[in-house]
């Protein structure tokens, strides 16, 4: 009994001594009041007072003051962006002053040749790094960009798998030139030309070794670039490792499936067959026609594609050298069937520190292997347009023989080129959409290797004297084969086997001076250097048919057999400087030249200079605004400056050049074989664009910087545009030539505002919205007379060689020119019947108008990052207001007297089209009836994660996520999607809704 007493004491004693403890430490709690202010006394509102190691805390007020219960002698921890973290012992009154992180405060952002703080920028310059909690399906680089940057227009290239994506900063500048801003990654100016099979060249670099995008937007920014900045830059950092940090292994991944959206909304097999037989009538060819199938055409082209994305990273640091390894695979099937991008990347960093810091070396490597499987882009309209009423596989004998088991529609006839051969498909007919995906195989094989090495030697004997150098290479291949079945639509009996390679390399070198030396109340940056940049790229393409087994004379052998061979090159040397003067770290001043040389034009106009100056004062640093608490930045930023344009698609526009024409045009003629020589147009005049930018900008700040804001006001003025006119006959080689022709001009503004709107210790809410205005006007074009001189764009399908659009003054690039429709009392459009603008009895080109433009007005982005404990939830909004789209959908088929065709065929209709009920008459296709807003609000991504610090007692941490990319799309469009680059909406490869599951791991 003693001992079961004993026992029962030892066990119980421990459980009352807790209890007594715990009910003593609770009395002992103490009511704590105090403040959290600054080293200048000013007070720091919203800052995180916790108690450590407990879930209790709170935030100050806007006197900097907060109350908080706690145990007396616990430990007390402050924190603010900005500024160190303290700890303090719990006492009844407590004062705490933060001292500035300088780190954090004296960041700096990556510009050109050099970075700079970000407090002294004195350009419209954005710096963001990929947000890791709030992104969806992330292929390629611009995916990170979307809808991120006030002034940045992304649109993607459809939802084809590893697609590029028109990237405009401030709209675009040109007309045939090139409008895509320059991309510098680690250093390395691209060339903005895929090669074979990756025609973005963004795909070289996987999004998860991005450290950082910087964005340089304005000509005081951008000048230093000269001749290739007029569209903006965009400098692309990867990731390093730590130096001194132990060997850290990370994995990211995620699977995904993609799905289609929604479809056109076509006839169904049976409304069809209604159809035909309330118009045609029982007894008619083309009720005879009729199938008894119910396909759904564009069900059997689609499907639901399985993705996978794996990245593993190794990174760390000895002493003096961090390093970094990184490998990445991704497969991404496309929602079409049999189209697939597959990668695989890459990546080592090394970064030595040598000579006590004076010798800084940073070298680069990123190989890069893509396997690209293409879809023929009509597939997505055959699917719309095939009758519904035919199935996919046909057991006829024809095809069987001639189609390889497939429906098409077929006629009788002879073969022109070989007569014993009896060629049955109707060539004017649509083809079996299924057919036209797996009777071609067009695959594609890129390589690119991407490296770079540079140096930064601070002299030992002068430490304010650097000599900065860096080498880079871009060293691509690639290859694209294309293999049409003889039993295709396309390429019946003969079949096509097709291959075009192409092989480039980028070489890059440039060194620089940089002097920095401050002076009591004066800063010096004083930089001046030199560049040489050698473009070459070279390829070949053969093709040939193949006549069948058939043949009686040539089976197997090759049939039509073309080849080609290319090569051009260029090369740009480049002078450059840059002066930064701050005084009283308040009044700041840079000014910038570069002096560029191209191959690209002739020797009187080779050379171009290209200067920027920007002026910055950091107002609240005044003494007037030192008092102002709540606000905790202002800083206005005027910049003004001029870029070029040096990417006119050729680089011997200039001069007089031949094509070799061995194949197209081989007649006995001359000597030898008959080889013959085409002549190019050429321009010897051909000049630079030039692009001059002012910018006026003022950043804010806010409750200690819980709240940043950017504003900017923009000109740009682009003289001596570039686009191919007409020439006089007999004035050159073709009727066409690139010539300087005009002026264009943008103007708008930016708005940028990012908000930690809650900020606790369990819960912080980050908000951040953007949203730009812009408005683009072509102000003269010298090569036309008269007043309705204008230049004509944008391709449709109907008709022959018809365009929608036009370049014209006084209105914006690429705008609409098409006729006023006229409609009847009920509001429905008259076939044919347009508006006769200039009343002269007669309707014609004269009476054609500028009617609306493709470019948005507005572009806004919106961000929201909600965090609550290990719990994260964040979506992506991006809307694009008043820009306009010509629906090429519509307009293809609304022809309705031609569901039927004399030759034998049926095609399917949209719904759409059914009310207008048109009949081909005259030229219905330039109605303006077709140009329709295309306004929207997109939710490009939700993403819902959860962090943690050990998985299943083990010590890994990480973040397991699921995502929705391309979540709705809100507008009044009648296509399928409103998003359209070039205005012109003709069967793109619809973007689908990506789900996704993710895992990041860190060993």
């Amino acid at each position: 009994m003693k001992q079961v007493n004993l026992k029962l004491v030892k066990t119980i004693l421990p459980i009352l001594m807790g209890l007594f403890l715990s009910v003593s430490a609770f009395a002992q709690q103490v009511s704590i009041t105090g403040f959290v202010r600054d080293a200048k006394g000013e007070p720091i509102i919203g800052a995180n007072v916790a108690v450590k190691g407990t879930t209790t805390g709170t935030i100050t007020d806007f006197d900097g003051a907060f109350r908080l219960q706690a145990p007396q002698g616990s430990i007390i921890t402050i924190s603010f962006i900005g500024y160190k973290t303290i700890e303090a012992k719990a006492e009844k009154t407590m004062n705490v002053v933060l001292q500035e992180d300088a780190v954090m405060l004296e960041g700096t952002v990556v510009i050109g040749y050099g970075t700079v703080k970000k407090n002294d920028l004195t350009g419209s310059v954005t710096a963001i790094k990929p947000d890791k909690l709030n992104r969806g399906l992330t292929t390629n680089a611009q995916d990170l960009m979307s809808g991120k940057i006030a002034g940045v227009s992304v649109i993607s290239a459809g939802g084809t798998p590893g697609a590029g994506a028109t990237i405009r900063i401030r709209g675009g500048s040109s007309l045939s030139a090139s409008n895509d801003p320059l991309v510098i990654i680690d250093g390395l100016a691209m060339d903005n030309e895929g090669v074979q099979g990756l025609a973005n060249p963004l795909s070289m670099v996987n999004p998860n070794d991005i450290e950082t995008f910087t964005v340089l937007k304005d000509a005081s920014a951008t000048a230093i670039y000269g001749s290739r900045a007029s569209n903006g830059v965009i400098i692309i950092t990867t990731k390093k490792g730590l130096a001194g940090s132990k060997p850290k292994v990370t994995y990211d991944g995620n699977v995904s499936v993609s799905t289609i959206k929604n479809t056109l909304d076509v006839m169904t097999g049976d409304e069809f067959r209604s159809l035909i037989k309330t118009q045609y009538g029982e007894t008619s060819d083309a009720f005879k026609a009729l199938g008894t199938a119910n396909t759904d055409w564009q069900n059997e082209i689609y499907r639901a594609a399985f993705s996978t994305d794996h990245n593993i990273t190794v990174s760390g640091g000895f002493k003096n050298t961090p390093y970094r390894f990184s490998l990445g695979y991704t497969n991404q099937n496309g929602i079409i069937e049999t189209s697939k991008f597959e990668r695989y990347t890459a990546a080592v960093n090394l970064s030595p520190s040598l000579f006590e810091d004076h010798l800084k070396i940073n070298a680069n490597l990123k190989g890069m292997l893509a396997k690209n499987r293409y879809v023929d882009g009509g597939v997505v309209g055959a699917a719309a347009r095939f009758d519904p009423t035919q199935s996919v596989y046909s057991s006829t004998e024809n095809a069987k023989k001639y189609f390889g088991g497939y429906f098409q529609w077929d006629t009788d006839g002879k073969s022109l080129n070989d007569p014993s051969w009896l060629r049955t498909f109707n060539s004017l007919a649509t083809s079996n959409p299924v057919a036209i995906l797996n009777l071609r195989d067009d695959e594609a094989t890129s390589k690119s290797l991407i490296g770079n090495l540079e140096a930064d030697y601070k002299f030992h004997f002068l430490p304010d004297m650097h000599i900065h150098a860096n080498g880079g290479m871009d060293l691509s291949t690639g290859k694209q084969d294309t293999d049409i079945s003889p039993y295709s639509a396309s390429n019946n009996y003969y079949g096509s086997y097709g291959s075009t390679q192409t092989d480039k390399y980028n070489l890059s070198f440039n060194s620089y001076l940089q002097y920095l030396k401050d002076l009591n109340i004066h800063h010096f940056d004083l930089m001046a250097g030199y560049e040489w940049q050698h473009f070459h790229r070279e390829g070949h393409s053969a093709y040939s048919g193949f006549y069948q087994a058939t043949h009686s004379e040539k089976p197997g052998e090759a049939y039509n057999q073309t080849t080609n061979k290319w090569a051009s090159e260029n090369y740009l040397v480049s002078f450059f400087g840059r002066f930064n003067y701050s005084l009283l770290d308040r009044y700041l001043f840079t000014a910038t030249v570069r002096r560029d040389g191209s191959s690209r034009f002739h020797k009187d106009n080779r050379w171009g200079t290209f200067p920027s100056f920007a002026l910055g004062w950091k107002i609240k640093e005044e003494s007037f605004l030192k008092d102002v608490n709540f606000l905790s930045d202002l800083k206005l930023r005027l910049g003004y400056g001029i870029t070029g344009q040096q990417n006119i698609g050729s680089d011997y526009a200039y001069f007089a050049s031949y094509n070799a024409n061995k194949d197209f045009a081989y007649y006995p003629i001359g000597y030898g074989n008959g080889e013959t020589y085409r002549p190019n147009a050429y321009n010897k005049g051909l000049k630079w664009e030039k692009t001059t930018t002012y910018n006026a900008g003022l950043d804010f700040g806010f409750m200690n910087g819980r709240i940043t804001a950017a504003a900017d006001y923009y000109l740009r003025k682009t003289d001596d545009l570039l686009n191919y006119v007409y020439v006089a006959a007999g004035t050159n080689f073709k009727n066409q030539v690139n010539a300087n022709v005009g002026s264009l001009e943008n103007k708008g503004v930016e708005f940028t505002v990012n908000a930690k709107a809650i900020s606790t210790k369990d819960i912080t809410w980050d908000l951040g919205f953007n949203v730009t205005y812009n408005k683009n006007e072509i102000t003269k074009l010298t090569s036309g007379e008269g007043k309705g001189y204008y230049v004509t764009t944008g391709g449709i399908s109907a008709g022959t060689g018809n365009t929608c659009q036009a370049h014209a003054v006084g209105h914006p690039a690429s705008s609409f020119y098409v006729y006023q429709q006229v409609y009847d009392n009920a509001g429905k459009p008259i076939e044919n019947l347009f508006v006769d603008r200039n009343s002269d009895g007669i309707v014609n080109d004269n009476d054609k108008y500028f009617y609306k433009k493709p470019t948005a007005d507005v572009l806004m982005g919106f961000t929201s990052k909600f965090i609550y404990k290990a719990w994260d939830l964040s979506f992506s909004l991006r809307a694009s207001l008043n820009n306009y789209v010509y629906n090429d959908v519509e307009s293809n088929n609304s022809d309705m007297s031609s569901l039927y065709a004399p030759s034998g065929y049926l095609q399917n209709r949209p719904k759409m089209v059914l009310a207008n009920n048109f009949q081909g008459l005259g030229n219905y296709y330039m109605s303006d009836y077709y140009v329709q807003n295309a306004s929207f609000l997109k939710c490009d991504n939700i993403t819902l994660g959860y962090s943690f610090n050990k998985l299943f007692g083990l010590s890994l941490s990480g973040r397991a996520y699921a995502t929705v990319s391309n979540v709705f799309t809100i507008s009044d469009y009648k296509g399928l999607d409103p998003e359209v680059s070039g205005g012109v909406d003709n069967n793109i490869y619809p973007r689908p809704l990506v789900s996704l599951i993710g895992l990041s791991l860190n060993f």
